[in-house]
Formats: C-alpha cells, sequence, structure tokens
C-alpha cells in the first residue's frame, strides 16, 4: 500500500525537525560539556566546608551600581570584593 502524499510531507518535517533540534543540542551541549557545572547540593556543602554562609541584605541601588562595577575587575567576583570591603570597614 502507498504512502499518501500528506503522510510523505508530514514525515519529510518530523525529520526535518528532529534533525534541526540535534544540531541545536549538540552547538549548546559542547560548551556546557567544557565546563562542569556543580549542581546546588555540591556547591553548597563546598561553600559549608570554606566556612562560607548566605547573607542577603538591601543597599541602595546606586551603592550596588558601584560595586558591581568593582567586582567586574575583581579577581574574585562580587563575593571577593565584599569580603574584602567589610573586612577593611570592620578593622577601621
Amino acid at each position: 500500500m502507498a504512502m499518501k502524499k500528506t503522510d510523505l510531507e508530514k514525515n519529510k518535517a518530523l525529520k526535518l525537525n528532529n534533525a534541526m533540534k540535534l544540531a541545536t543540542a549538540d552547538r549548546f551541549g559542547k560548551a556546557a560539556a567544557a565546563e562542569p557545572k556543580l549542581d546546588r547540593r555540591e556547591q553548597r556543602k563546598l561553600d559549608q566546608a570554606q566556612g562560607l554562609v548566605a547573607f542577603a541584605c538591601k543597599l541602595d541601588s546606586e551603592l550596588v551600581a558601584q560595586l558591581k562595577e568593582r567586582a567586574v575587575a575583581h579577581p574574585h567576583g562580587m563575593t571577593g570584593l565584599l569580603n574584602e570591603v567589610i573586612k577593611r570597614g570592620l578593622a577601621g
């Protein structure tokens, strides 16, 4: 029994969609595979082992903008910058 023309076209479209999904997943998957990410549980265990504790507070938006600007250049990012600033402030 021969397939209808519409069935053939549907199959072609399905094959094309699957090929596009695989190509996209492969392209984006390579970058993710190059840099292994820790899941939240593993990251929390590492932070606890280092004695790190999450600490949330509300700051003025202008101050946050200044911190973000300086954190870009800081080798340890925002966390490292805040550690330095707070230690200096408490010591002085």
